[in-house]
């Protein structure tokens, strides 16, 4: 399948993001994690801008959080703690926090020993609450995450006491109750939106405190997914007037390790803990089918009507349907380098970068 167009792009983790004809996107350039603003039709670049100075380790360099946009703004955040609020039209900043000097947070690379956020750069893509921005901290002392006037960056609340791992936030409601969800070093922290309170705050411990994937919210239920316990979810209910969260079922086998969950009519899809691709039941746990031969250890999958779209850290795009029978492929073929970037999807396009070029196609038939 050919592109409609690429062009070179640095380094980084972090995924595009598509709005208004525009693409969105981080990466390292010469040392400094940089934003770039492109014309979704035709790549041509309107605006770059640097922002912090670039991180790496052994997995590599360049910006692992992903930007997100609301309205006129743009938001993002570097690995070593600098968030920061833009004018999407033109890079300028509005307003922006240290992790450091705000909160006292250290970052401190790879000397740390522990497998958090501190190590390995802050990963995570904090969300859009109403008119908060809810940011994901870490500081184990009361600041797990801070949430802020979106549009002024005044502090609203402070909450949690856990450190940060690598998995994004949720907003959502349980149980009738707005909350964000964070899936931190060693807890589903579950807060409530209006003032911060901490409303359940299960331990889900790892060997490395390394938590990776996104919470799936299906109605009053979270599922969530870790190279240690398996999959697991969590069902809130008010009771006595007040807010429960309870464990409904866990699937100790599926160790799915870094790669987040999607949901279709009941069943839960996503990359395998054994270089496979399966398919649980979203009510129970139990695994219904497995395929062989996806990737190593990560792929990204979007839901696209009947169809899964799977992005492999090999490259390989791979459709299929998204069915409780044992589907065959429907499509697979090399459209990229080795990567792990979740593609984005949007305005009847299809937007992919590796560690060498961002690219944009059609949406396969």
């Amino acid at each position: 399948m050919a592109a409609k167009w690429k062009i070179p792009i640095g380094t980084g983790f972090s995924s595009p993001i598509v709005s208004g004809g525009r693409v969105y996107i981080l990466d390292d350039q010469n040392g400094q994690e940089t934003a770039h603003c492109l014309d979704a039709n035709t790549g041509k670049e309107i605006w770059r801008k640097e922002y912090a100075a670039t991180f790496g380790d052994e997995w590599g360099k360049g910006p692992r959080s992903t930007p997100f946009l609301d309205g006129d703004r743009l938001y993002l955040q570097s690995c070593t703690g600098d968030f920061q609020c833009w004018e999407a039209a033109t890079g300028k900043k509005i307003w922006g926090l240290n992790f450091e000097k705000d909160f006292g947070l250290t970052f401190l690379g790879a000397k740390l020993l522990e497998g958090t956020a501190r190590r390995r750069g802050n990963n995570g893509t904090s969300v859009i609450a109403g008119d908060l921005v809810v940011v994901q901290v870490g500081n184990s002392q009361g600041a797990t995450l801070v949430a802020c006037d979106k549009k002024t960056g005044e502090v609203r609340w402070k909450a949690g006491n856990d450190e940060a791992a690598y998995s994004s936030l949720i907003s959502t409601v349980l149980a009738g109750t707005p909350v964000v969800l964070a899936f931190t070093a060693t807890q589903l922290l579950v807060v409530e939106l209006k003032n911060g309170q901490v409303l359940a705050n299960p331990a889900l411990k790892t060997k490395a405190n390394r938590h990776v994937a996104t919470p799936l919210v299906l109605g009053d239920t979270v599922i969530v997914n870790s190279h240690s316990f398996g999959v697991s979810a969590f069902t809130a209910s008010i009771a006595d007037g007040k807010f429960q969260f309870t464990q409904k079922w866990v699937n100790s086998d599926c160790k799915i390790n870094i790669a987040s969950l999607v949901a279709v009519k009941g069943a839960l899809y996503g990359q395998g803990p054994a270089k496979n691709f399966v398919c649980l039941d979203a009510s129970t746990g139990r695994q219904i089918w497995s395929l062989p031969g996806f990737g190593n250890e990560y792929s990204a999958t979007i839901a696209l009507g009947g169809t899964l779209l799977v992005l492999t850290d090999q490259g390989e795009m791979i459709t299929l349907p998204a069915s409780t029978d044992k589907p065959q492929e429907s499509t697979r073929w090399q459209i990229c380098g080795r990567q792990w970037n979740h593609p984005a999807l949007g305005e009847g396009k299809l937007f992919i970068k590796d560690q060498r070029e961002l690219a944009c196609y059609d949406l396969p038939q």
